[in-house]
């Protein structure tokens, strides 16, 4: 039996590179408008040593993770920049809340990369907003067929499975999924404006899923004119301008012990905002302002 790892001595500053995905080649239709540019993932892992961060969210959908020679040569490169990674998994529907169990065979794919490159954790998603079941009972029992399987080749590899809040389970459904399973192989990548999205405090869901994070996306959205529960309603904006309230989440994550990468993410950013890079690097800089206003831990 494996020791699952449990992060390093302290949290690192990091970017998830979804905050490009308009320069990877995605955009949400209806939304937002191809850039016109393009980024490679070397674009992308220079930028982040230049904004000065530790570590990276690496979105294996944009990337050829199947060709070795790219991976050989993202190892390398990481370890060049001494950027701590985090390998993330299934966009966009991951597991499709337990009804896609033939998406099981990429996601141990993906757990044999993770390692390759240094990661140790490995961001995967249950589903998303498009496939939650109808009901509690339905989301929990599907989800729990495909991944107790899972848990041996997450050990065999030596990597955590960490699920994201991905707008497909409350947090209190969530935190019961970590808990069945029982397994140190298994916990949450942690994001503090998801829930949000389905009218949950944000802070309440820090608290429920911060005991388990073993990775984070750290977000913050805005509401706008409209429907509350559609996408287009929360817009993502740079860190401090929203309605997540980051330090209290900092503060609750240094509670819970967490250890490992705060990636910033970007999904929608809010238009009035301008591009992504400039909310990134704005962001960058709050978190770091914020993670510096900490107490000293007791």
């Amino acid at each position: 039996m494996g020791t699952a790892p449990g992060g390093g001595a302290h949290v690192k500053l990091a970017i998830d590179s979804y905050c490009y995905h308009r320069y990877f080649g995605e955009w949400y239709a209806g939304l937002q408008e191809d850039p016109g540019a393009r980024m490679t993932v070397w674009d992308f892992l220079a930028r982040a040593r230049a904004l000065g961060v530790q570590g990276v969210s690496l979105e294996s959908c944009f990337l050829p993770w199947q060709n070795d020679a790219f991976v050989e040569r993202l190892a390398a490169t990481l370890a060049e920049l001494s950027l701590e990674p985090v390998w993330a998994w299934g966009h966009p529907n991951g597991l499709g809340s337990g009804r896609a169990p033939q998406q099981a065979a990429e996601l141990v794919a993906n757990l044999s990369v993770a390692p390759r490159i240094g990661a140790r954790v490995m961001r995967i998603c249950g589903g998303s907003r498009h496939t939650r079941p109808p009901t509690r009972a339905e989301a929990r029992g599907g989800l729990l067929l495909v991944l107790r399987p899972l848990l041996h080749e997450a050990e065999a590899a030596g990597v955590v499975m960490a699920m994201e809040n991905h707008v497909d389970l409350l947090a209190d459904e969530l935190a019961e999924l970590v808990q069945a399973l029982d397994s140190p192989w298994f916990g949450v990548c942690l994001d503090t404006a998801n829930n949000l999205r389905l009218l949950e405090d944000p802070l309440r869901v820090v608290r429920t899923l911060a005991p388990y994070a073993r990775a984070t996306h750290v977000k913050d959205v805005l509401s706008q004119p409209g429907d509350p529960r559609s996408f287009a309603f929360w817009p993502s904006v740079p860190l401090g301008e929203g309605a997540v309230g980051i330090p209290a989440v900092l503060q609750v994550l240094r509670e819970a012990g967490y250890q490992g990468l705060l990636a910033i993410e970007i999904d929608y950013l809010h238009p009035r905002y301008g591009t992504e890079d400039a909310a990134v690097a704005a962001s960058v800089d709050y978190l770091r302002n914020q993670l510096a206003a900490l107490p000293p831990s007791s």
